[in-house]
């Protein structure tokens, strides 16, 4: 297996006072990836989590993304959670979770949640003009959509943090204290998604979205 290197430029203070050691500038130590599971080779308490993913793949495989969280249990099983909940206890049009999922995908750097995130839209009917509108930050031209849009990437954008103004402005629209803590649990997804890919630098298994390099 391949591994990839990182340069560390500075000294680290750890919490007890002391320093590591300098590493003289442009030296490189060897960064070990995290492993890439099969069903078969997966850690036990994996492998009925990607028995039931798999079912769900794009592609009929089972994804780079869910292979590598596998490598944890404990990783697999907060991901499948938060799937599984929004999946059981949902409310909102499956449009409306795709539109929120793909709005915050845009703003995370991960071209690999991006994709994803974009297969979902297309699926969920959205056009290719309006998937890039989704994952650039523009508006759909549907107010009421495009208001809820707002508060999870700028949820997305600012640690969580959401202004007054976008907030009210979403509930001028109609929608409710239920429908806006609910929205949460979609850019919740999408970002422990996108954090784990960029985390883990997982390679891409998907066509890139629209718009994005190969």
């Amino acid at each position: 297996m391949e591994s990839d290197s990182v340069t560390f430029w500075s000294v680290v203070p750890s919490f007890s006072g002391e320093t590591f050691p300098a590493q003289p500038k442009g030296d490189t130590v060897t960064r070990i990836c995290i492993y890439s599971h099969t069903i078969q080779d997966a850690p036990e308490a994996s492998r009925p989590l990607l028995e039931g993913l798999v079912q769900f793949s794009p592609t009929g495989k089972l994804l780079n993304l869910h292979a590598q969280m596998a490598h944890s249990p404990a990783v697999l099983s907060g991901y499948v959670g938060i799937r599984q909940a929004t999946v059981a206890h949902g409310t909102l049009d499956p449009r409306v979770r795709a539109a929120l999922m793909l709005a915050t995908a845009g703003v995370t750097g991960s071209a690999y949640a991006q994709a994803v995130t974009s297969f979902l839209a297309a699926r969920a009917g959205f056009t290719p003009s309006e998937v890039l509108a989704l994952r650039d930050g523009r508006a759909l031209g549907d107010d009421k959509t495009d208001a809820l849009i707002d508060v999870a990437r700028e949820a997305a954008t600012r640690s969580g943090e959401v202004s007054d103004a976008t907030w009210q402005r979403a509930a001028d629209c109609g929608w409710s204290s239920e429908h806006l803590t609910e929205a949460f649990a979609f850019l919740a997804l999408t970002v422990v998604t996108a954090y784990f890919l960029n985390y883990a630098q997982t390679p891409m298994d998907l066509p890139v979205a629209p718009g994005e390099r190969g």
